[in-house]
C-alpha cells in the first residue's frame, strides 16, 4: 500500500503524517490489518529494537474521587465495587512496589485518586518516592496524582520523581462529554507544568469511550504537539456502576489499529500499552508488541491485569527482550533532550509548542503515564455485505468472552501485591 509505504517513510525521519493519512489508518480492512502491523513495526523497530519496557502501578490511594470522570469506577458517585482506602504508607508502598521490580520493572507509576494533591500530599508521595528510590537501586519513579497546582512539580521532581503522568484521554472536542468537574485546558496546563519543572512529562488516551476515528486522530495529534515522552494507550474496561458501564465498542483489530495510528503519529517516543489490554486485545496481545514498546506488569488501579509471569511469557515467545535496567528507554536524539529539561527545564515546553530542536524537522519532541487515574477504542467497522460468518464476528464487540475482574473487592488483599 502506497499509504503504508508513506507512513514508514515518515516515521523513520519522525515526520508527522497527515489526518488524513492517520484517518485512513483506522479505516483499514481486516485484511489489511498484519501489513498496518507489519509497517508500523518497522518504526517501532527503528526507534526501540525489540526491547519491551515493564512498569508497575503502586495505587496510593483508591476511591473517594470528587471528580466525575464518566470512565472512572473510582468517581464521584460511582456504584462499583472497588478496594476503597486512603493514603498508604511508605514503607507499604515501598514493599509493593518492589514486588514489581522483582519481575523485571524499571518504572514505578505512583496513582492517587482525586482531583489534584494538597501540598500535605506531595509531602506524603516525596516520602514515599524516597522510600522507594532507598530500596530499589536505579528504579525510575512516575507520579500520577491528578492536575497540579503551581510550584508542586517542582517539588516532585526535587523529592527524585523521574516522571509525571497526566492524561488528556480524548478529543478537546468531547471532553466536555466525559467529565465536567474540570476542562481539556486543566489537564493540558498540568502536562506542561511537568515539562517546565523538567519532569518526563506522560499523557495518553483511553479508547472505546463512543468517540469518532477523528477524535482519537486529533488526541493523538494534541499528544504529538504537548510532545511527552511516553504516550499510555488505554482501552476503556467499561465498570459496571459507572456512566460507561455499557460501552462495549472495541475489537481487537480495532484496538491494533488505534496503535499503529498512535506509533506512526508519535514514533520516537515510549508508546505504552496500558490498561484494558487483556480485556480487549486478548489472544491478540503478542501483536501489539510489534507497535508498543512499554507494558503495565500486573494490576491496575482497580481490574486485574495477566499475571505478571504470562507477561514475560509473551515477550519472549513473541520474540521481544524485557529492556533492563541499565538501558536507556528513549533514542540518543530524545534522551539528550529529556536530560538538558531535568537539569534545566526546556522553556519551550512551557508553553505547549513542543521542543524547539524538533521544530525543524517535524519531530514529535521529547516527553512520559496516564491523568485522572492511569488504567483503563472506538467503534467497530461495519461487515460487508457478503462477509463470512467469522469475518463479521472478528469485527463485533465481544464482551461476552470476558469479565472484568475487579481487584481484591470485598478482601483484605494488599494493593498490587
Amino acid at each position: 500500500m502506497d499509504l503504508l509505504n508513506t507512513l514508514v517513510e515518515k516515521g523513520l525521519r519522525r515526520e508527522l503524517p497527515t489526518r488524513e493519512e492517520a484517518l485512513a489508518v483506522l479505516a483499514t480492512t481486516d485484511e489489511e490489518l498484519l501489513d498496518v502491523v507489519a509497517a508500523a513495526g518497522k518504526v517501532r523497530r527503528q526507534w526501540f529494537g525489540r526491547r519491551v519496557k515493564l512498569n508497575y502501578l503502586v495505587n496510593l490511594k483508591s476511591g473517594l474521587c470528587p471528580e466525575d470522570c464518566s470512565y472512572c469506577s473510582q468517581r464521584l458517585g460511582s456504584k462499583a465495587e472497588i478496594l476503597k482506602y486512603t493514603w498508604l504508607k511508605p514503607d507499604e508502598a515501598s514493599k509493593a512496589a518492589a514486588a514489581g521490580v522483582a519481575g523485571g520493572a524499571k518504572r514505578v507509576c505512583l496513582v492517587a485518586s482525586g482531583r489534584g494533591p494538597t501540598d500535605r500530599d506531595v509531602d506524603r508521595v516525596s516520602e514515599t518516592i524516597a522510600a522507594i528510590k532507598e530500596q530499589n537501586e536505579g528504579v525510575e519513579v512516575c507520579a500520577c496524582l491528578g492536575l497540579l497546582s503551581d510550584g508542586q512539580a517542582e517539588r516532585l521532581r526535587d523529592a527524585g520523581a523521574d516522571a509525571y503522568n497526566h492524561n488528556l484521554n480524548t478529543s478537546e472536542a468531547t471532553y466536555g462529554a466525559i467529565t465536567k468537574t474540570h476542562t481539556y485546558a486543566d489537564r493540558v496546563d498540568t502536562v506542561q507544568k511537568a515539562h517546565a519543572a523538567g519532569l518526563s512529562a506522560c499523557s495518553g488516551l483511553i479508547a472505546g469511550m463512543g468517540e469518532s476515528d477523528g477524535d482519537l486522530v486529533d488526541v493523538v495529534f494534541s499528544l504529538r504537539e504537548l510532545d511527552p515522552d511516553s504516550v499510555p494507550v488505554n482501552f476503556l474496561i467499561p465498570f459496571e456502576g459507572t456512566p460507561l458501564a455499557k460501552e462495549w465498542n472495541l475489537t481487537p483489530q480495532r484496538c491494533l489499529r488505534i496503535l499503529a495510528m498512535t506509533r506512526f503519529v508519535c514514533p520516537d517516543v515510549e508508546v505504552r500499552l496500558a490498561g484494558g489490554r487483556e480485556v480487549h486485545l486478548r489472544s491478540m496481545q503478542p501483536l501489539a508488541l510489534h507497535l508498543v514498546n512499554s507494558i503495565f506488569l500486573g494490576d491496575y488501579l482497580t481490574s486485574e491485569g495477566q499475571a505478571g509471569q504470562a507477561d514475560l511469557d509473551m515477550i519472549a515467545d513473541a520474540g521481544f527482550e524485557v529492556e533492563g535496567a541499565g538501558e536507556t528507554t528513549l533514542p540518543a536524539h530524545r534522551a539528550d533532550l529529556a536530560e538538558a529539561a531535568a537539569a534545566g527545564g526546556c522553556g519551550s515546553h512551557a508553553s505547549g509548542g513542543g521542543c524547539g530542536s524538533h521544530a525543524s524537522d517535524g519531530g514529535c519532541g521529547s516527553h512520559e503515564a496516564s491523568g485522572g487515574g492511569c488504567g483503563p477504542c472506538g467503534g467497530a467497522a461495519a461487515a460487508a455485505p457478503g462477509a463470512a460468518p467469522a469475518a463479521r464476528d472478528a469485527e463485533q464487540p465481544r464482551p461476552d468472552l470476558v469479565a472484568v475482574r475487579r481487584r481484591g473487592a470485598g478482601t483484605d488483599l494488599a494493593p498490587n501485591a
